[in-house]
């Protein structure tokens, strides 16, 4: 039987929303609970596209987002889309994601309203869902490298500044990048006990365990 190992990272560190395109950008900084790396400073990320003409766009301040303290544990893509649209306080396009939803769009004539109805029902219930959510559990596969002795750290693949966790839905897409991946990608660990972790998790695979908060639009 093979063991799977897990890695859980803290991402500690604010993280910005930027608006889509339509699509979504999260800048998490981040630090290792049980790694105990330290986090580089996240910076603010470029300007993307305004959101439409029609949105209604309040953002929620640092403060009230601090407060936040819904949790979601691998978050679907509809989800993550609702969460967006939340957290950047843009009032979300329901009645046209109704019209575009299959239900909807291939439904009988006779059908139609209730269709609408169900589906309107379900889209506003997706959105307050998230209306207190502040921290994001993300878990996927990772590689570790093999032991460096000169820097005293190992690097945990799946959280470099190029990685992306991409979601869509609704005809628009989510990324997360890390805004302090090359930080955050360094294990450092005490070269008498590198041999040991190399031992423990020889080729079963790994787990990474992600934990994002402090989201910021």
């Amino acid at each position: 039987m093979r063991i799977r190992s897990i890695i859980k990272i803290a991402l500690t560190k604010p993280a910005r929303l930027l608006p889509p395109a339509l699509g979504l950008l999260l800048l998490a900084g981040c630090d290792k609970s049980p790694l105990n790396a330290t986090a580089g400073t996240p910076t603010a990320a470029p300007s993307a596209a305004a959101a439409p003409a029609d949105a209604t766009t309040t953002p929620a301040s640092a403060g009230g987002l601090a407060a936040r303290t819904g949790e979601l544990t691998n978050p679907d893509n509809a989800t993550m889309v609702f969460l967006y649209y939340d957290l950047a306080g843009i009032t979300p396009p329901i009645d046209q994601w109704v019209e575009q939803h299959t239900r909807v769009r291939y439904a009988n004539a006779a059908d139609k309203a209730a269709q609408r109805a169900t589906v309107k029902a379900a889209l506003q219930a997706g959105m307050a869902a998230v209306h207190e959510v502040g921290v994001i559990h993300l878990t996927s596969n990772a590689s570790l490298s093999s032991y460096d002795p000169t820097y005293g750290e190992f690097t945990v693949g799946g959280l470099s500044p190029g990685s992306v966790y991409t979601f869509s839905a609704q005809g628009q897409t989510v990324s997360l990048k890390f805004d302090n991946g090359l930080a955050a990608q360094s294990w450092s660990v005490p070269k008498d006990q590198a041999q040991a972790i190399v031992d423990k998790i020889g080729n079963n695979p790994l787990t990474l365990d992600t934990r994002v908060r402090q989201l910021i639009p």
